[in-house]
Formats: C-alpha cells, sequence, structure tokens
C-alpha cells in the first residue's frame, strides 16, 4: 500500500513541477517480471520509469549511504528499495533482486554504470537477468539534466526498447559481459536515435 501511496504522491509531484510525463512504445514491455535497464542521466530517473511502466511495482537498487538517515530509509524500503555498497558489493547485490524477480510480483530497476559520471558498465546485469530468467527491456530518458530545466518544464520522455532474452545457458565469461554490454549500449543508442537524435546527455 505504501508503494501506491508513494506512487501517487510522484505522479502528482511531477505534475506540478513538469506537467505531464511522456511515455513511448510501452507496448514493448513483455509479461511478467523484467529489469530495466538504463544509462544513468539524473537522479529523478527511477521515480520516472516507475512511473512510465505503472502499474508494475519495482525494486531498486540503492547506495548504502541513503539508508543512514531513518525517515530516509522507511521511504526506500517501503518503496521496495535495498542497500548496495558500491566499494563492496557482496552476494545480496545479486540474491535480492534475482528472489524478487523469480519469486516476487517486483520487478527490477538497474542503472548498469552505477553512477551518473560513468559510461562503463559494471557487471551484475547479465548475471541476474541469467539466474532469474527475466527478460532485460532497455530504456531511456530524454529531457532536463538539472533540476532548474525541470522547473522550466522541458518535456520528459521516457522511451523503451525492444525486450533482450538472456541464455539460461550463457557461460559469465568476461568475453560475454563484455559482448552483453555492447549489445546494450548499442540499444540505448538506438533508442535516442529514434526518438530524438539531437538529444546528447551531458553528465552535470
Amino acid at each position: 500500500m505504501f508503494y501506491h501511496f508513494i506512487r501517487v504522491v510522484a505522479r502528482f509531484v511531477v505534475w506540478i513541477l513538469n506537467g505531464h510525463l511522456h511515455v513511448y512504445h510501452k507496448e514493448r514491455i513483455p509479461e511478467g517480471n523484467y529489469i530495466l535497464a538504463a544509462p544513468h542521466r539524473t537522479w529523478w530517473e527511477p521515480i520516472l520509469f516507475a512511473l512510465a511502466a505503472s502499474p508494475k511495482e519495482f525494486m531498486f537498487m540503492a547506495k548504502i549511504e541513503l539508508f543512514q538517515n531513518p525517515i530516509l530509509r522507511f521511504i526506500l524500503t517501503h518503496a521496495h528499495a535495498f542497500a548496495v555498497d558500491r566499494k563492496h558489493p557482496g552476494p545480496s547485490a545479486l540474491k535480492i533482486p534475482i528472489k524478487g524477480l523469480k519469486k516476487g510480483d517486483y520487478s527490477l530497476i538497474i542503472f548498469p554504470s552505477g553512477t551518473r559520471h560513468s559510461a562503463e558498465l559494471k557487471g551484475g546485469t547479465l548475471a541476474i537477468a541469467k539466474l532469474s530468467g527475466t527478460p532485460i527491456v532497455p530504456v531511456v530518458y530524454q529531457g532536463p539534466l538539472t533540476f532548474k530545466g525541470l522547473l522550466k518544464r522541458q518535456p520528459l520522455d521516457v522511451c523503451f526498447g525492444e525486450p533482450i532474452k538472456v541464455d539460461r545457458k550463457i557461460k559469465l565469461t568476461h568475453e560475454n559481459e563484455a559482448a552483453f554490454d555492447e549489445q546494450l549500449k548499442n540499444a540505448w543508442d538506438q533508442l535516442d536515435q529514434e526518438h530524438n537524435p539531437n538529444f546528447h546527455y551531458v553528465a552535470k
């Protein structure tokens, strides 16, 4: 119930600050659980992606530092977020989402680069997809990259790509992970070109 309440509040706040969220190709989203994988461009992307793919509910990875504040910890926990230590990620970084995707009702939103200031993809997405047996849906955000731009009511666009199915028999080698990373980057580039080729991300 808390997740539903937060989603309603988030949708209202987005509408007040910016107006309507524009969602493209939602029909590409598969049935059942899946992994939404995106390049990390703004801190509000997880909120927009969760709203765009509604009524599906999502799990989120959040850096462990955010859970030090008791109020924020309560909100994150009840919004299906779980803590990940970026410097020393433990087994839970994989076990929690894999278990949730296999046995729960929640899909997963993940940013393979980890931060907004890196284009290098970190391992984990391929392993989660393989071990959970769920497809990966590429998704991109195009819109304002600063809070000032958000308040100017510049368009907020979320574009979904075609699902990527991961072979359960694939081996998690460096070569296979590198090939998957390239496939995912190409999918994001294709979505950017498909929707608005004039959009260029610059880290703020």
